[in-house]
């Protein structure tokens, strides 16, 4: 078949395939341990399929609504006055999405535009820049310095101008595993009242996190919550990431122009889906103990490479481990992980990805959400480097 090359012209030319489908490939391809993307090898327990196939079963297989079921919106509404004490109308201010990386798209698309600037802090997760991109849009980067990886807010100030319209933060945070504290909250939520900004907080992470902290939502501050719009995963709480539903949280003024782009970009979400995790959300420790599940995963995983010649960065949060290779290596942080592919057999995501330009601090990401024999077979290969 001829390409077509006619009048065609890229909105992404320089965007290419994800990093994170492109490790995953070349690791499937040489048998290599996979850490890199951020993917469970376990999956949640058996009474929420059951669940599924009970409401499949019952023919429950039809369009949801369009802001998704009201069951799992009131679900989602008892757990955040349960666990962050705020108050969110299941059916104004929740609305079910095709994933967080949907909500999140649209939540751009929705309150951007050209002409508008949106505050990324770097690293940051790659659907963000291409989202802001689409919206015609200005990104305005923030770095977020290693080890501590936590903003600057008077270097976040400096960077506000007249036309900055959004904030996207991500706390857990996705790569460096950083926690946001209740001064970060006050520090943002002051920012955006100065200079009327709205907030978009990824916070698919929220309930893995470790040693005692809590998790900052932006719905623990009222002033805060007011302008914001929160993104959450079940399938990152629940080890189903391949059912891509997610859900956003926001006032209803936000959530009535969230789902004005909403309803034109997937209208509604996997019906019998969102009725199997209304169900099985009733039990509430099936995510409040997800913290000391996932603990328990970092600390072997850090304990079975204290003879590695990594560095491990400290890890308050999320699934992932940051590490520091320069002890091993001198490469580029993107050669590196296919060195250790090949060399190694273990496969990671190199942190510069993360960066708009490329930047490279030699550190790779490892995902530990993996099996005990997975991860006991990496280890072991990576403390041989």
């Amino acid at each position: 078949m001829r390409d077509y090359t006619g009048h065609l012209r890229s909105k992404l030319p320089d965007v290419g395939t994800t990093i994170f489908t492109v490790i995953s490939r070349e690791a499937q391809a040489c048998g290599a341990a996979n850490l890199a993307q951020g993917f469970p090898d376990f999956t949640a327990g058996p009474a929420l399929f059951d669940a599924v196939a009970a409401h499949m079963r019952a023919g429950r297989n039809q369009y949801s609504p369009m802001a998704g079921q009201p069951a799992l919106r009131e679900a989602v509404s008892r757990k955040m006055m349960d666990v962050y004490g705020a108050r969110y109308d299941p059916e104004s201010d929740i609305t079910i999405t095709a994933g967080a990386t949907q909500a999140i798209h649209t939540a751009i698309t929705a309150f951007a535009g050209p002409g508008d600037e949106v505050i990324v802090f770097e690293p940051a997760f790659d659907s963000y820049l291409p989202g802001i991109r689409l919206a015609g849009a200005t990104p305005v980067f923030v770095r977020l310095d290693a080890p501590r990886f936590r903003p600057d807010w008077d270097e976040v100030a400096r960077r506000v101008t007249p036309r900055t319209r959004l904030i996207i933060t991500n706390t857990p945070h996705n790569p460096s595993g950083a926690v946001w504290t209740p001064d970060d909250l006050r520090a943002l939520a002051a920012l955006c009242e100065r200079h009327d900004i709205l907030v978009l907080s990824d916070e698919v992470y929220e309930h893995i996190v470790f040693d005692g902290r809590s998790h900052a939502s932006a719905a623990r501050l009222p002033e805060l919550a007011q302008r914001t719009v929160l993104v959450s995963s079940f399938g990152k709480t629940f080890h189903v990431t391949g059912w891509k539903i997610g859900f956003v949280c926001a006032p209803p003024s936000l959530s009535a122009e969230f789902r004005r782009v909403h309803q034109f970009s997937v209208f509604a979400v996997n019906t019998p889906c969102q009725l199997g995790l209304a169900d099985y959300m009733v039990e509430p420790g099936r995510y409040l103990g997800l913290a000391a599940f996932y603990q328990a995963r970092r600390d072997d995983f850090r304990r079975r490479m204290a003879d590695s010649r990594f560095e491990l960065l400290d890890c308050a949060g999320t699934y992932f481990q940051l590490a520091r290779y320069d002890a091993i290596s001198d490469e580029a942080d993107t050669v590196f992980v296919r060195s250790m592919m090949r060399d190694a057999g273990v496969a990671a995501i190199p942190v510069s990805a993360f960066h708009h330009d490329g930047f490279d601090a030699k550190l790779v990401r490892f995902c530990f959400a993996k099996s005990e024999a997975l991860i006991a077979q990496a280890c072991a290969r990576l403390c041989a480097l």
